[in-house]
């Protein structure tokens, strides 16, 4: 079985869509599967490309197992509407003329953004094969949750684009189950086409481990309660609302530590400028074997999102890692993901972008830290990225 794989995000990108895709092919080849991945040139979130790679107009490797082409496009930082506009569609374009060339049985094409789930219906057309499209994000109703889309004609082009996929598609793999309602509910979709493979955890990876000193001492955090962000500084993330909050805490033994990057990371750190805080530390993204290390240290793992109705629907993927290594989560984001924190009782939550609640989980939390083990271990079986993998591996052949 030949296998292509659309995806705009792959390692030695470190965020949440490159790790699920990577892991999940990695262990399809185990089982015999011929994986191609179509990608670009790694640059995420910075719109630099990373040290080692080009953005050239076609390059090849092989990682683990994995046949990895990289393909030109146009690079952007995650941020700028137009901008990011044109890095999608030049990925749509050139990842479909590659695709042409390749000898592919299937074909998966991944979102959050649609223009690759666009490239993986023309290759499908052009190939007579079917293709599935893997919805890892409600787009383009996330970037208007963000206020990143106001044009009303330009959004419901959109949707109507996100429809056709939908309606195309031989099968969807959703990562939530809420992401399976709403697209059921708004286009009318049959639901027999649907699989949910949720986010998990590389059980390998992410294990319990005792704090990295010489990290701490590194950064000077020796007796501290480290409340620990980790992840992309984006539009979605309301993480100015975080440092507002560690402007209002009184207890000098607690400090914030933030790790990533992204769009909105140089208004931040103005921000953190601007309120002189002495309880913050920020620093940039590290590669993806370097963050154990970094959670490690934490004693309270926060998961944010901004107070809307459509991250209801989503569940942040680094909850799973964050259980793997038996760190109490903190989580200001509704709908499903908190009703997984509160089933699993491994943490607390607060209604996003409400401080009260915010501070009242941080006590929560310090006061309750023992009370989470079995919650922890309950996740890491439920959610082990190798059984997930096999999960819709068998879906998608069927």
């Amino acid at each position: 079985m030949k296998l292509l794989f659309i995806t705009d995000n792959f390692p030695p990108e470190v965020n949440a869509p490159a790790t699920r895709t990577y892991e999940h092919c990695k262990e399809w080849v185990k089982k015999g599967v011929d994986v191609t991945v179509i990608t670009c040139a790694p640059n995420f979130p910075k719109g630099k490309v990373f040290e080692g790679y080009k953005n050239k107009l076609f390059q090849k490797e092989t990682v683990d197992g994995i046949k990895v082409i990289r393909v030109w496009t146009y690079i952007s930082a995650n941020k700028g509407f137009i901008k990011r506009i044109l890095d999608y569609v030049s990925f749509m374009v050139t990842s479909f003329i590659a695709g042409l060339f390749i000898k592919t049985d299937l074909i998966v094409a991944t979102s959050p953004q649609f223009f690759t789930a666009i490239s993986g219906r023309w290759l499908g057309f052009w190939k007579r094969k079917k293709w599935i499209m893997e919805v890892r994000d409600l787009w383009p109703e996330s970037i208007k949750a963000v206020g990143a889309m106001e044009e009303k004609k330009i959004f419901k082009f959109f949707e109507f684009l996100e429809k056709r996929m939908y309606q195309t598609a031989s099968k969807i793999v959703v990562v939530t189950d809420s992401f399976k309602k709403v697209i059921i509910h708004k286009y009318g979709i049959d639901e027999s086409k649907f699989s949910v493979v949720k986010n998990g955890v590389n059980t390998s990876l992410f294990v319990p481990r005792d704090k990295d000193t010489d990290l701490i001492k590194s950064l000077g955090l020796e007796n501290k309660v480290i409340i620990g962000y980790i992840g992309t500084h984006g539009m979605a993330h309301a993480l100015d609302f975080i440092l507002k909050c560690a402007a209002k805490v009184q207890d000098e033994q607690i400090h914030f530590l933030f790790l990533g990057d992204g769009a909105k990371k140089e208004e931040l750190l103005q921000l953190k400028e601007n309120l002189g805080l002495t309880n913050v530390t920020m620093l940039p993204s590290v590669k993806k074997k370097e963050v154990v290390n970094y959670i490690s240290i934490i004693d309270i793992a926060l998961v944010n999102l901004k107070k809307s109705d459509t991250f209801k629907h989503v569940i942040p993927s680094k909850i799973f890692e964050l259980c793997g290594m038996h760190k109490p989560i903190l989580l200001g984001v509704e709908g499903e993901a908190k009703k997984l924190i509160e089933d699993y009782r491994v943490g607390e939550t607060f209604e996003p972008e409400n401080e009260i609640e915010f501070l009242d989980g941080v006590d929560k939390i310090l006061n309750n830290k023992d009370t989470y083990i079995k919650g922890y271990t309950s996740v890491v079986k439920d959610f082990d990225r190798v059984n997930l993998a096999d999960k819709m591996i068998t879906f998608i052949l069927r």
